[in-house]
């Protein structure tokens, strides 16, 4: 479960849609299945909409790309309607819908219930009385009662029959007036899965609270030790003081979080949780004519309700900028922040545009002007819509030398230009043309469609509106853009968040409670999932692919081309890839960064970035370790220009002195506030744990190297980069011949290619003794990762690897999940799984977790620790976990360039053949004495290196001595600089 809180970049949004200019959209409404149904005219995604008897709204857009479906249960409530004594309630209830009902869930309903009705009544004790001494004690008798209540209880009932059916990314989110949950299944499951879902919703049960109630607490403390959430909380509280957008958070506050009633959670869900006020989406591989009856059969028992109208006073007009601080540990930024009409209204869309002119990856005012000239680290301008209000969005990070009023003054100076109309008079339409290529893309994937109709459903928006977005803004003129720009953008009528890097003085952690770990009883099944298990299902055959019939081969010149043709629609991706990278030549991602910002003989580099975004196409140079790829998507019929384009660049870039100087300063100072990022010091240590002190994570360059790059080296890097082998990807509308011919003529190669710089060999350490490695970090939380090097590589290895994963440590059914978090509470996140290295000569790899509160770390790690040397035996388990793997390659279907790349990974491996065919062939024999023998043998009684992240203030060196030889690298270790 997660709370969706991102900001939600443009082009992911769902307002970008493909429609002619001639065309004309309109609801129709028509018939099939016996049921009546609107649609859209002009639609290219087919949608139909129904509304059942009972006010349930349901939605179906078919697509047989793949034998899966993408569903989305959407109830139009979230943390604005949660009530304000009870904040975060929305996104409790969204939790424990999880946990079953009075027919799942349970061993025994008759014996459950009477605890769990006690339970209800202790807590309202508990949330009523304010003697803290009492409050202890009621708190004592809950934690007994729930032990003694969980006995009955069978935990993850839910996600087992789930992952039994083949399901994948089962999850839930909360937001501001939604709360969405979202499965991914085989179409061949429906049937057991609209089941499921009816009886889920039918009569949930609030069983196992208070372990759930503590993997709350541990959400809202990994939010406390989030910055951007904190800078997101301060901005909507400033622009929405009348709005429950700014009242109360997502999550809720901590005095409610410490203070639950269930009894209100159950209200809310009786108040909410009306067929009248939900959406069941379903996109993917079905007959919408049959699919319609099978929906109106399960959840036509659902009665029509009246939902609370959710009410608020207007929001006053901002008449002087209003500044909030926040301070953290993570790097200074700005963020500023403009009121705008809410997701319904033209004012939105029109909104969504004007985002776009700001920031649009290549041509718009932030991209030309902030971020290619290189006067801050980062800028961007997104469109952040909801319900009620939407919000413009602008972010900026300082660069070396610069304050956050800087900031403030470069990005307030392009909304001046905004105003002025100082951009490119055909702007507007390369933004509908890029509109136009984002929405083809959305429309293959069944999961987007999904996604973009739910978000409609949940924020009001009329598909229809959505539909003709694109054909209504390609008709919008820059003056009316400019008098849009000036009727919301005004000099003083915005809020300002500094964030500071520095300590947050009011920061307040949710203590840890004590809790009795409870019975998972992980191996009991109900007699309701039993039968849901019987149903009967069609049965999906397996694709494999055959790399010799699916991919086609060309030469152009004398590179090789591999190709997949796209026979749906105008888009290509074209591909060079080189077999060298960072550990060849240091220098070669800085080059491939430095690209961004050259320009020719004849083009400027801001020339070159708006010649790419007139023609909808994009290009990228990333240099990995060992791999370096040259990227160019677009619509075939600008192929040739795109690839022109490019090569031009790439053999006639010229060295920019300024550009140099700019991009000195933006290494040096991004390398600063990696220090400042937990995540990055987290991989530091992992590096550090496998290949010791000198490690591919800190092979970088010095100070005093980035001081001493020079131009002319830069750039002679990037135009010899067409001398060394490489190898042509291309996925299009054209063959492989047809490409072959192509680039022959546009892709000039040598007669003999270069060798490849010799490469730096980095080898695996040996693991004989338990160590930790320690990273300081000013956080509330404690991360842990266990780190060990396996042994080499070895293909047949990977059917009973695949099945050790998906039991013990990988998704919510797992053994790792069950016990650390559903029994003892001691994370919100964990996980632990073996991976496959990429190479057949490198070495396995093993990697567990745990996020928890730094006071519970001892526990956590002897949870952990107990896990991996005595694995608990669930043959049920072992049985849904083979089932969840077989299920989800019968229906996993590796298309477009996905076939190229996962060809390309096989080479590495020393295969010629596609893997999951064997996994899934042997998957099928192995049983649990086959995953305790791998557990054995690998990981059993075998020493570890910890990694571990957290405040030295919260973690003394004896504590993280009792784990191993205890390590504590500076920064520069770590990093390299």
């Amino acid at each position: 479960m997660k709370l969706k809180l991102s900001l939600l970049l443009l082009l992911a949004s769902g307002y970008a849609t493909q429609v002619s200019a001639q065309a004309t959209n309109a609801w129709k409404t028509a018939t099939g299945g016996g049921y009546t149904y609107k649609y859209v005219t002009g639609d290219p995604t087919h949608s139909r909409f129904y509304t059942l008897k009972n006010g349930l709204t349901v939605i179906l857009s078919p697509t047989d790309k793949q034998p899966r479906i993408q569903a989305y249960i959407a109830v139009k409530a979230g943390s604005k309607t949660d009530p304000a004594d009870h904040t975060g309630l929305a996104h409790y209830l969204e939790h424990m819908m999880f946990k079953g009902t009075d027919k799942f869930g349970s061993l025994n309903w008759a014996k459950e219930k009477p605890l769990l009705d006690k339970i209800d009544n202790l807590y309202e004790q508990y949330n009523s009385t304010k003697d803290e001494a009492k409050r202890k004690e009621i708190y004592k008798e809950i934690d007994k009662t729930s032990g003694e209540a969980a006995k009955f209880a069978i935990a993850n009932e839910y996600d087992k029959m789930m992952a039994a059916m083949g399901g994948q990314n089962s999850n839930a989110f909360t937001s501001f007036e939604q709360t969405v949950y979202t499965e991914d299944i085989p179409a061949s499951s429906v049937d057991k899965f609209l089941t499921m879902q009816a009886e889920r919703f039918r009569n949930p049960i609030l069983r196992i609270f208070h372990t759930e109630l503590e993997a709350v607490y541990e959400e809202k403390n990994r939010g406390l030790d989030s910055d951007p959430n904190k800078v997101q909380e301060a901005m909507f509280e400033a622009l929405f003081p009348n709005n429950n957008y700014g009242k109360q958070t997502t999550i809720g506050t901590v005095e409610h979080l410490k203070n639950p009633s269930l009894k209100a959670i159950r209200k809310y869900y009786y108040s909410y949780y009306v067929p009248n006020n939900m959406g069941v989406i379903l996109s993917g591989d079905f007959n919408p004519d049959v699919m319609i009856k099978k929906v109106a059969q399960n959840f036509g028992y659902m009665q029509t309700k009246p939902t609370p109208a959710y009410t608020f006073a207007p929001e006053v007009p901002i008449a002087a900028p209003i500044q909030r601080d926040v301070y953290g540990p993570t790097p200074e930024n700005l963020t500023i922040a403009y009121r705008f009409p809410g997701a319904t209204t033209r004012d939105a869309r029109l909104l969504s545009l004007m985002g776009s002119l700001l920031t649009n990856g290549k041509a718009g005012l932030f991209d030309l002007d902030l971020t290619k000239k290189q006067k801050l680290l980062s800028a961007f301008a997104s469109n952040y819509t909801l319900k009620d209000y939407s919000v413009l969005l602008l972010r900026g990070t300082p660069v070396k030398g610069q304050n956050l009023d800087d900031v403030k003054a470069l990005m307030l100076g392009e909304i001046e230009k905004l105003r002025k109309g100082e951009f490119s008079d055909d702007l507007i339409q390369s933004i509908v043309n890029n509109y136009k290529k984002s929405k083809i893309e959305q429309d293959e994937s069944y999961n987007q469609r999904a996604s973009n109709l739910m978000d409609d459903f949940t924020s009001g928006v009329d598909w229809r509106t959505d539909v003709a977005t694109i054909n209504e803004l390609s008709k919008v003129t820059k003056a009316q853009i400019v008098a849009f720009a000036n009727k919301y953008l005004k000099e003083n009528n915005f809020v300002i968040v500094y964030k500071h890097q520095g300590t947050d003085k009011n920061i307040v952690k949710v203590d840890k409670p004590t809790i009795t770990p409870v019975e998972v009883n992980a191996g009991e099944q109900s007699a309701y999932v039993k039968a849901i298990n019987a149903m009967p299902s069609n049965a999906i055959q397996p694709v494999w692919l055959d790399f010799n019939k699916d991919i086609q081969r060309a030469t152009a010149g004398k590179v090789d081309v591999l190709s997949v043709q796209n026979k749906d629609n105008s888009i290509f991706r074209l591909y060079y890839r080189y077999d060298m990278g960072s550990w060849n030549n240091k220098l070669l991602p800085v080059a491939a960064q430095y690209l961004q910002f050259l320009g020719t003989d004849k083009m400027t580099s801001e020339e070159i970035s708006k010649a790419f975004y007139k023609l909808a196409s994009n290009f990228n140079v990333s240099a990995s370790t060992e791999i370096t790829t040259v990227s160019i998507n677009g619509l075939q019929e600008n192929f040739g220009a795109s690839v022109t384009l490019f090569e031009n660049l790439l053999a006639n870039c010229k060295p920019d002195a300024e550009a140099l100087k700019g991009l000195k300063a933006r290494l040096k100072r991004s390398r600063e506030n990696l220090k400042l990022n937990k995540a990055a010091i987290m991989q530091g240590l992992v590096n550090y744990a496998q290949f010791g002190a000198n490690n591919p994570f800190n092979n970088v360059l010095t100070d005093e190297e980035i001081d001493n790059l020079k131009a002319d080296d830069l750039v002679a890097i990037l135009h010899n980069l067409v001398n060394y082998k490489h190898t042509i990807l291309y996925y299009g509308p054209q063959t492989a011949a047809q490409t072959g011919v192509t680039l022959a003529t546009l892709h000039k190669t040598p007669a003999t290619f270069a060798a490849y710089p010799d490469k730096k060999v980095f080898t695996r350490q040996k693991m004989d003794k338990n160590m930790v490695l320690f990273g300081n970090f000013d956080m509330v939380q404690a991360e842990i990762q266990w780190i060990r090097n396996e042994d080499a590589y070895s293909p047949a290895k990977a059917p009973v690897i695949e099945l050790y994963n998906n039991y013990f440590g990988s998704g919510i059914s797992s053994i790792v999940f069950q016990n650390i978090r559903e029994s003892k509470a001691l994370a919100y996140s964990t996980y632990a799984f073996y991976v496959a290295p990429q190479k057949k000569d490198d070495d396995n790899t093993f990697v567990a977790y745990v996020g928890t509160q730094a006071d519970k770390m001892p526990e956590a790690v002897k949870a952990m620790n107990e896990l991996l040397n005595n694995m608990p035996e669930s043959e049920k388990g072992v049985l849904a976990a083979k089932d969840n793997i077989r299920k989800s390659i019968e229906t996993e279907r590796i298309t477009q360039d996905g076939i190229l790349f996962t060809y390309l990974a096989a080479q590495r491996k020393g295969l010629n053949y596609d893997e999951r065919k064997n996994t899934f062939s042997a998957v099928s024999k192995l049983g649990f004495a086959d995953v305790q023998a791998f557990a054995s043998t690998e990981l059993k009684g075998k020493p570890f290196t910890y990694c571990v992240v957290a405040s030295d203030k919260r973690v003394t060196d004896d504590d993280l001595k009792k784990y191993g030889e205890l390590v504590k690298p500076d920064m520069k270790q770590i990093f390299g600089y």
